[in-house]
């Protein structure tokens, strides 16, 4: 049997070298992800089917290498070598002949070689999303779910947590209901806005009564339009009022004063009419601002919808407004829902209700993107299993073309806002960057007075006050929130009060810090402060560290094995996948610049080796200190200092990359605080395995044109490309434009 190895930097590209040795019939026997990218085992099925033929004799015993006989006296016998290996050949050659089996029954059909990346755009294809779409959606396939082969239930839920987050929505009825103002209905002529007029109307009548609300018509071209509306009501019992087309709104305000919340049927219009920027610019002639509301028939055509999106989204600028809201109407008479949903989701809209009836007030509901996007996708009608070869491939985003993803960069920062504590911070930073030197100086003194606010942060990871090598400046402190996680925005050493017993005394008093990270033993003032205080806190030391253990002084090196295995962890190490073994043992530590006359500090050791999760192979180890009161309330201390370890490397890449001749005018402190800031959300994202993060890296990653390198500096370039052009974006004046 001939296996041969073949490593890509995805998926996607170790099959094509797979598919250009062995042909399209190549058997996979194994793939993995590596630091070089994916890693597959295959063989022609030309050398499986020749196996199986001399295989398929038993392997006579003699040909099996035989244990030597060992001297002393006999022994029960284990099992016999010859017939082990028998069995595992044989267990091997018949999954052999039922793959080379399953092969055979395919052939007759189209073979099934495309990627999951693939599978998954040609569900989205087959639901009615767009190739836009669905090529935007797949680009950020996270790598923990890259390398399968078939459409599994986790690569589908991952696919509709990414088209639900782009579904943007209302949290409740009552963030649009409760905002007084008027509200005018856009759209062609058909769409249902009069029923949705109606349907809109009784809601708020059913939250607030009848006083407060009014309802107009522009409509005066549509024969028994008025008629409509009118009827609507007098069973609401509001007042109705009509409008002509070319009045501003203005002129019935004084009419309808006590009125808080007004809403306007429009007349329907083509998207093609030249009269919609006109009609548009009626409604916002007036003084006071008109919320629009566009509706879109889930009936249309996808090319009808787009085209209705964009002219109207025209006639709103045009007219120095902003469409930013939209209702679905007949949802019942749409065959299927995915088109509407794409549209909705490409133009940024926010989807407030959606309307399947003719029924006033019952057939309309608050949009739930979740369940509207397991609607459109249950909807597909090919078999996932069946998928062919989509061609031609998408091409790989690059970081050049990240300007042009506005939509999508905003939802990136608005994951990152809502995910890590500190993060608008760390934009505020950023926002600082172009001005004059004291400029800068001024608004950051400002902006770091208050910071971290109260409850913000628990504990701190202190770095060593020491230069980092090859750099003029020391690596930042890491404040932690209460939930354990890094706080975006680290804080400067040269800003802190002098004093390691001052510093720790400081950072409890002003922002309720009872936990501490230390790197190296306390000084013996800190060191006792922290145990008159009765404080959580561990240090990570090094092996040459001296304790006091079984009367003898040794170093922690000397002591390795002799600690009581504790149980092993999963963490990452150096970007890559690793497992942390513990062991601890009880001794007795001086702090640092102990006199004689003072007391030795009950402490607990704790042994750390790190393994590769795949092979075994010991990484790397460390050793902590921390008092014996704790018990083994440290543990995860011990790992928050680990992934710790990073910062100082993350931080001098990004460091590097904010060059000051590109980026103008930047302090050295401002300089440290952005490059820091991106080192912590890159490792913080690098580190969380929740599916929340999963999705986020991948995001990230496929914005930055996919992962070429480690992990976490992978996420780091991608971060540092992310603030830029976020930079750039501030400078053009385009802004982010956000749903509220």
């Amino acid at each position: 049997m001939s296996v041969m190895r073949f490593v890509g930097v995805n998926s996607r590209e170790a099959m094509r070298q797979v598919r250009a040795a062995l042909g399209d019939e190549a058997l996979i026997l194994a793939n993995r992800h590596t630091e070089q990218g994916v890693e597959i085992l295959a063989m022609a099925e030309s050398a499986a089917a020749q196996d199986d033929g001399g295989a398929s004799k038993r392997v006579p015993p003699s040909a099996v290498p035989q244990p030597p006989a060992a001297a002393g006296p006999a022994t029960p016998a284990g099992p016999d070598p010859a017939q082990a290996f028998e069995a595992m050949s044989a267990r091997l050659l018949e999954e052999m002949r039922d793959m080379r089996a399953m092969l055979t029954r395919e052939r007759g059909q189209p073979a099934s070689t495309a990627t999951l990346g693939e599978q998954l755009v040609q569900t989205m294809l087959a639901s009615g999303f767009s190739r836009v779409l669905a090529d935007e959606v797949v680009s950020a396939l996270p790598e923990e779910l890259s390398a399968a082969a078939t459409l599994e239930e986790r690569a589908l839920a991952w696919l509709a947590r990414q088209l639900t987050q782009r579904l943007s929505g209302l949290d409740d009825e009552a963030a649009f209901m409760d905002r007084t103002g008027i509200v005018a209905l856009i759209g062609p002529t058909g769409v249902g806005k009069t029923t949705t007029t109606a349907k809109l109307a009784a809601r708020y009548v059913m939250r607030h009564g009848t006083r407060p609300v009014a309802l107009v018509t522009t409509d005066s071209f549509r024969i028994g339009a008025h008629e409509q509306l009118r009827i609507y009501s007098r069973l609401l019992d509001v007042p109705m009022y009509a409008l002509n087309a070319d009045q501003p709104v203005s002129d019935l305000l004084g009419r309808m004063k006590g009125k808080s919340w007004i809403i306007i049927d429009t007349v329907g219009m083509s998207q093609r009419d030249h009269r919609v920027i006109e009609q548009v610019s009626h409604l916002h002639g007036g003084d006071s601002p008109v919320r629009l509301v566009l509706l879109l028939n889930a009936a249309s055509q996808p090319e009808t919808l787009e085209e209705v999106v964009v002219r109207y989204r025209q006639a709103a600028q045009a007219a120095g407004g902003e469409l930013r809201d939209c209702i679905v109407t007949k949802q019942d008479e749409a065959g299927r829902l995915a088109p509407v949903l794409d549209i909705v989701m490409r133009h940024g809209l926010r989807l407030l209700f959606v309307s399947h009836g003719q029924r006033v007030p019952e057939d309309m509901a608050l949009a739930q993107p979740e369940a509207l996007i397991d609607q459109a996708l249950a909807d597909c009608p090919s078999t996932p299993g069946t998928v062919t070869r989509l061609a031609p491939e998408p091409a790989v985003r690059s970081s050049g073309s990240l300007l042009g993803q506005g939509r999508r960069l905003a939802a990136v920062l608005q994951l990152l806002r809502q995910r890590l504590p500190g993060f608008e911070r760390l934009e505020e930073v950023w926002n600082l960057l172009g001005l004059p030197f004291a400029v800068q100086q001024q608004r950051l003194d400002r902006l770091l007075q208050d910071y971290p606010g109260a409850g913000e942060a628990l504990g701190m990871l202190w770095s060593e006050r020491r230069r980092v090598p090859g750099e003029s400046w020391s690596m930042p402190d890491v404040a932690l929130s209460p939930e354990g996680t890094w706080l975006a925005l680290p804080l400067l050493q040269h800003r802190q009060v002098a004093g390691q017993q001052a510093r720790l005394e400081t950072a409890g008093a002003r922002h309720g810090i009872g936990v501490h990270l230390l790197n190296g033993l306390p000084d013996a003032e800190a060191g006792e402060w922290l145990e008159r205080q009765a404080l959580s806190w561990c240090s990570q030391v090094r092996g040459s560290q001296r304790v006091v253990y079984a009367g003898e002084r040794r170093s922690l090196v000397s002591l390795d094995g002799v600690g009581e295995a504790v149980g092993d962890v999963r963490c990452r190490f150096r970007g890559a996948p690793g497992r942390l073994v513990l062991a601890a043992l009880a001794a007795d530590v001086a702090f640092k610049g102990n006199r004689r006359d003072r007391e030795l500090l009950e402490a607990r050791v704790w042994f750390g080796e790190v393994r590769d999760e795949e092979s075994g192979k010991v990484l790397g180890k460390r050793y902590w200190l921390a008092p014996a009161r704790l018990g083994r309330e440290p543990e995860p201390l011990l790992l928050a200092l680990l992934q710790g370890d990073v910062l100082p490397q993350l931080t001098r890449r990004a460091w590097q990359r904010l060059d000051p001749a590109e980026l103008g005018e930047l302090r050295a402190d401002l300089r440290l605080l952005m490059a820091s800031g991106l080192a912590t959300v890159a490792a913080h994202l690098d580190l969380a395995e929740d599916e929340s993060a999963m999705d986020l890296r991948a995001e990230l990653l496929g914005l930055g044109g996919g992962r070429r390198r480690r992990r976490d500096v992978a996420l780091l370039e991608s971060l540092v490309q992310l603030f830029l052009v976020r930079d750039a974006i501030r400078h053009l004046g385009l802004g982010e434009r956000e749903t509220g």
